[in-house]
């Protein structure tokens, strides 16, 4: 009696796996920044909601000490949580890089002040 024949798959062996395709370069993305206003600002505060981020940014005229005078927001970007993590760790990296090549940025005020 005749052996029932089935389907197989080729194996894996015998045909090597087609080549992958190569990943897209990321396209050159086009920034107009002829209406963008530079500010400086030596204070943040991130407040926010579920679903959203709020960063403010403004010039403390007192930045050692708790200020006397109110400090006046000038600048304040609202954005996503998504966007936010993805701001949090382009900014690490570049901060990396930055200490890699110049050293350590220390944080703390008193620490800075008693080097010099």
């Amino acid at each position: 009696m005749d052996e029932p024949t089935r389907d197989t798959a080729p194996s894996d062996a015998a045909h090597p796996a087609a080549p992958k395709p190569a990943p897209q370069p990321v396209g050159h993305v086009e920034v107009d920044d002829s209406k963008v206003r530079a500010c400086y600002a030596n204070f943040c505060r991130v407040t926010g909601t579920p679903e959203e981020l709020v960063i403010d940014f403004g010039l403390n005229p007192q930045p050692v000490g708790v200020p006397t005078q109110p400090i006046v927001v000038t600048q304040r970007i609202v954005t996503n949580l998504y966007t936010a993590k993805r701001l949090v760790q382009v900014l690490q990296m570049t901060v990396q890089r930055h200490e890699a090549t110049f050293g350590v940025l220390e944080t703390d005020v008193q620490k800075r002040a008693r080097r010099g």
